[in-house]
């Protein structure tokens, strides 16, 4: 015999009047949704449904907003950041690139920056959801060579891809459409 576990259900207005033991559930049958209760918050916390939640393209958010969160974050206030100059997408075994710097930093970041449109992404978007052969997000090694930084990222000769900008969709792209570029953050 199959077991069912029920949780407790009424109307959202039933549901808005009744404080739940902390850790409690709910089903509001009106709204057909879920409440968490904390023992304390009449109505409890209502849970939003997957078709109530906006789509989020992590590519919108502006640079200002990263280096503002380094900056609350990071212990040293003075947070700075160098960016390589474009470099073109090949499928090479590595593509590395010297920064005049003699440190390791504690961010490196590498994106592809869109050069014609492709994969719903237009002119100038810089896009860190794509993947090369089969790993997607790949992140840059670091190494100091003669008291230079750079960053190598290992391409091992295989095809680049993007996560298409509305769709997720994995989309192969045109090399000479894109360009890389790393930042470092120290």
């Amino acid at each position: 015999m199959t077991r069912v576990l029920q949780i407790r259900r009424g109307t959202s207005a039933q549901n808005d009047n009744f404080t739940g033991l902390n850790g409690e559930i709910t089903f509001d049958t009106t709204n057909k949704t879920l409440r968490v209760h904390d023992g304390a918050t009449q109505g409890g916390t209502i849970l939003a449904r997957h078709d109530e939640i906006s789509t989020f393209d992590i590519n919108s958010v502006a640079s200002t907003f990263w280096t503002n969160l380094f900056a609350t974050y990071q212990t040293n206030k003075n947070i700075q950041s160098e960016s390589s100059s474009l470099i073109t997408v090949a499928n090479s075994v590595f593509i590395d690139y010297e920064f005049i710097y003699s440190q390791i930093p504690p961010i490196c970041d590498v994106a592809l920056i869109c050069q014609t449109a492709e994969g719903g992404y237009s002119i100038g978007d810089e896009v860190r959801a794509f993947g090369i052969g089969d790993y997607a997000y790949p992140r840059p090694d670091l190494y100091i060579s003669n008291g230079h930084l750079h960053a190598k990222l290992f391409v091992d000769e295989k095809a680049f891809w993007v996560f298409h900008k509305t769709d997720a969709t994995r989309v192969n792209i045109t090399n000479f459409n894109w360009k890389i570029k790393f930042t470092v953050y120290y």
